[in-house]
């Protein structure tokens, strides 16, 4: 090898050395520079751990709340499960019965006594004729709303379970409310079905 392939050989080793060499040290300066201070970075709010759902509290009472029971309507039951209807042809009145997920597994699974925490609601319409169909009836304003909630230690005089009526959105009076559970345990068969009165349509 002539000695200027020599030389040109040399300083390419050379050059190659040192700029394996300095690789490094350019790629950690610019990690450095680069780094994210942890410490004064905004830190994100917290998750929430809980759920969205709202749970009924039957324990407020207000000028919303029934006497004696401090039962309330609760939010959202006509998103409830149907378990029955019925009709009053005297009153003229068309009754949907709706239930909570523990009354409705009460139901499904013939669990009685029913569980504490169970809430069945009465809505009730007045009936009005469908134009055109004699003897048909449709649901027309709404008359009443009953509420029946299961606990058995704080409602044991009655059954175990607490009334609301509800008669345009406020609760019936006293005297009303203290004639619930008469109605309810006068039968034996509704004694037998834990003072219920309806039981699952088919």
């Amino acid at each position: 090898m002539s000695d200027y392939r020599k030389h040109r050989s040399r300083r390419f080793i050379a050059l190659t050395a040192i700029l394996l060499a300095s690789t490094p040290i350019a790629l950690l300066g610019n990690l450095q520079s680069s780094r994210v201070d942890l410490a004064a970075a905004p830190k994100a709010d917290p998750q929430p751990t809980g759920t969205n759902s709202k749970s009924v509290d039957w324990e407020r009472v207000g000028d919303t709340s029934s006497p004696i029971f401090g039962i309330k309507i609760p939010e959202g039951y006509r998103q409830w499960e149907l378990i029955s209807v019925a009709s009053n042809p005297q009153k003229d009145e068309l009754k949907s019965i709706f239930g909570d997920k523990l009354a409705m597994k009460a139901y499904r699974d013939g669990t009685l006594p029913f569980p504490d925490g169970s809430t069945l609601v009465k809505l009730t319409w007045k009936r009005e004729p469908l134009d055109g169909f004699e003897g048909a009836f449709v649901p027309g304003s709404t008359t009443m709303v009953q509420v029946m909630v299961k606990d058995a230690k704080k409602f044991a005089t009655t059954g175990g379970w607490g009334f609301g009526r509800f008669i345009d959105g406020k609760p019936a009076d006293e005297a009303q409310h203290k004639s619930c559970f008469g109605c309810h345990s006068k039968n034996s068969s509704v004694r037998e079905h834990d003072f219920v009165f309806t039981h699952l349509a088919p």
